[in-house]
């Protein structure tokens, strides 16, 4: 069988900027009416609820520890996560996630949910079973592959029982109603001196997808992706990483462009590189240190520019509750999204430590980045011969103003910001 493949990425809201291991239902919920009043419209429809939904007393042991070593978790008799019901009352009875995924599918939205890779060390410890087989939790597990910074899971052994685990799980989440699933500890697990742990279970997982009738987006965590290894990611996964968590910091934004660039050819319809979350708006609350983006307005259209024309998937970071009119416009600039959704080839012409060019092209479109990566202002060029085009006119997205061009595109652009045309 072979994965399925969407024609667009994924655009959303996911919890973990904001809310970390502690998002509720109730949050989940207020984050979603939001979306569906304000950013639907543009195509804005994952609702994903990150990591530790399953576990009891997150957040208790912080600032010493994110992740609770050795912590209650909250398993059914098949080695299988379920929702803590404190943060989520409404899976209690043996719901799961259901009720969840309703009320968001009655809201046109869709709903997506983060796994670790392999079986929670919980489970094993306990011996529970594996649905589908007659062993436990102990034999398909393997104590030695676990993650640098969870203590949650061990990995799960390349075997028929491993694969029987990763059916009876997809099977679950399918049944839940779940359309996206984020997995970790998957993407790059190269700090191991034996070699990628996450090669086999990418396999697994993506097996296991085949099965269910449900369309269900499969995205790998957590960058850098190792481009070595792009025809694996493209054969099993829909979305991969290509970065480190990526916050509110110019540096790690510049950055990009320098990867971006490597994965450039990788780009095609069903085979998204994932640029990360969108730091913008209201972060960090549940971390501590709740503060709206540190990125300047200049800083998020250049972010907003580089992710849609690369066509990463596009993930909402903040609180949406807390939208500030600024925020909300730089998410529902519709001719900015546009790209994301139209263009098919992006590439970078050129690129030095002060600027960089991108151009992304499809049937009947073109558009051209110009950012300035210095912390002055500067007059950019795109001289048109280098593109092999005869365009005479130029809509700049950002600012929707339109111009006349001869042979090259000039155009003022301040520190660490962008001017972006559709080229007609």
């Amino acid at each position: 069988m072979k994965k399925r493949v969407f024609t667009r990425p994924p655009m959303g809201w996911n919890s973990y900027d904001n809310y970390d291991t502690n998002v509720n239902e109730e949050q989940v919920l207020a984050n979603a009416r939001v979306m569906k009043e304000k950013l639907a419209q543009y195509g804005w429809e994952y609702v994903v609820v990150d990591i530790q939904w399953y576990a009891a007393n997150t957040g208790s042991q912080r600032p010493e520890v994110q992740y609770i070593p050795f912590g209650q978790s909250n398993l059914d008799e098949y080695s299988r996560f379920w929702p803590d019901e404190t943060k989520f009352p409404s899976s209690a009875g043996g719901k799961g996630f259901k009720p969840l995924a309703d009320q968001l599918h009655a809201m046109g939205l869709k709903f997506g949910i983060h796994i670790m890779r392999g079986i929670p060390r919980q489970a094993a410890h306990e011996h529970r079973k594996v649905l589908g087989t007659d062993l436990t939790a102990d034999l398909i597990a393997d104590p030695a592959s676990i993650c640098r910074w969870n203590p949650d899971m061990y990995g799960v052994k390349n075997t028929a029982a491993g694969q029987a685990y990763y059916d009876s799980i997809l099977r679950l989440y399918a049944d839940w109603g779940v359309d996206y699933i984020k997995c970790d500890d998957i993407c790059n697990t190269n700090m191991w001196p034996d070699g990628w742990h996450g090669a086999d279970e990418m396999v697994m997982l993506r097996k296991a997808a085949d099965k269910v009738e449900r369309d269900i987006v499969i995205s790998l965590s957590p960058g850098p992706a190792l481009v070595e290894h792009s025809w694996h990611y493209a054969v099993n996964a829909n979305l991969w990483r290509i970065t480190d968590d990526l916050w509110d910091d110019w540096k790690l934004v510049k950055d990009m462009f320098t990867r971006c660039e490597k994965w450039q050819d990788h780009v095609r319809m069903g085979n998204y590189p994932d640029c990360d979350m969108l730091p913008l708006g209201h972060i960090g609350e549940v971390f501590g240190n709740g503060r709206e983006s540190n990125l300047t307005e200049d800083e998020q259209k250049a972010m907003m520019t580089l992710w849609s024309l690369f066509r990463s998937p596009l993930m909402i970071g903040a609180d949406l509750t807390r939208l500030d009119a600024q925020t909300l416009k730089l998410l529902t600039n519709r001719a900015v999204l546009d790209m994301n959704l139209e263009g098919q080839t992006p590439r970078q012409l050129e690129r030095d430590d002060s600027h960089a060019v991108w151009l992304s092209e499809g049937e009947g479109q073109c558009f051209a980045a110009l950012f300035n990566l210095s912390d002055d202002v500067q007059e950019l060029t795109l001289p048109l011969d280098d593109i092999g085009s005869s365009f005479r006119e130029a809509h700049e997205l950002w600012t929707r103003r339109t111009s006349l061009i001869g042979d090259s595109l000039q155009t003022t652009v301040p520190p660490h910001g962008v001017a972006v045309f559709q080229l007609k």
